[in-house]
């Protein structure tokens, strides 16, 4: 099965990414309410709340990581991540496995 990875932005206006190292788990959690974006997909993190946003531009998604977008349908109300890669221009995450749809999963063994 494919990789499923994703650009976690915005965290300057949290807590920065000091914390942030590989392997660190992180909550997405889908943010319907949003005004500024329908497909919005908070990140947050056990012990501190939001730490940022999943990249949803194509000035903030890095290299070929899923926009919100694109991830919004493949997964629940909510979906776990584990951070692989801190930047200074965004943190790249794996999403597990686990926190994608049958039919995301279906699709990607289909494209094998």
């Amino acid at each position: 099965m494919a990789k499923v990875f994703i650009t976690l932005t915005g965290t300057k206006h949290y807590f920065g990414n000091d914390f942030l190292k590989k392997g660190t788990k992180i909550r997405l959690e889908k943010e319907p309410d949003n005004e500024y974006d329908k497909e919005a997909i908070k990140v947050t993190y056990e012990g501190l709340g939001k730490i940022g946003y999943v990249a949803n531009s194509s000035y903030t998604v890095i290299g070929d990581s899923m926009s919100a977008g694109r991830l919004y349908d493949k997964i629940g109300k909510t979906a776990y991540a584990k951070v692989e890669l801190v930047t200074p221009a965004g943190t790249i995450c794996k999403v597990c496995k686990k926190s994608l749809k049958n039919e995301m999963k279906e699709t990607m063994n289909d494209e094998k």
